[in-house]
């Protein structure tokens, strides 16, 4: 097994090079550069993307944030995390959220919180496996312009 480099992914050119692995995951997102400028704006309100390199390459992700509410209190929310299909079953995912656990902790936070799909349920084992619980479920409501 290679050994992998999990870093922050600041500059443009290291954006740019996490489009495609992103983009297996956010299915939706059809241009790089405005993939680019997304994750700037969100950069700009705390979002971290932190990235797994092999071999000069992205081979998985996570975008996450710190945040602060009453029920919580500090806490890391973790709002993407892929690994590149190739890659699977090689514990990339494991690393980077073992290293978003840590980061966090360092930071006294009292836990990281992710929402996953009801239907998903091979990433439910995985949180599971990593030793998070389900506690709860994620409501939204859509707001239309009409």
């Amino acid at each position: 097994m290679h050994s992998h480099i999990i870093k922050l992914a600041n500059t443009d050119e290291e954006i740019l090079r996490c489009f495609s692995v992103m983009q297996e995951l956010r299915t939706h997102l059809s241009d790089a550069h405005e993939f680019l400028q997304r994750v700037r704006q969100q950069q700009s309100a705390g979002y971290l993307l932190l990235a797994a390199w092999q071999d000069g390459q992205v081979i998985a992700l996570a975008g996450y944030r710190y945040q602060q509410n009453l029920i919580h209190g500090q806490f890391a929310y973790v709002d993407d995390l892929v690994t590149t299909a190739s890659m699977r079953r090689h514990q990339c995912g494991q690393l980077l959220l073992e290293y978003i656990f840590a980061e966090a902790k360092n930071r006294k936070c009292s836990k990281v919180i992710l929402d996953t799909g009801l239907a998903n349920n091979l990433a439910q084992r995985f949180y599971y496996r990593m030793g998070m619980l389900a506690t709860g479920l994620h409501f939204s409501f859509t707001l239309n312009d009409s």
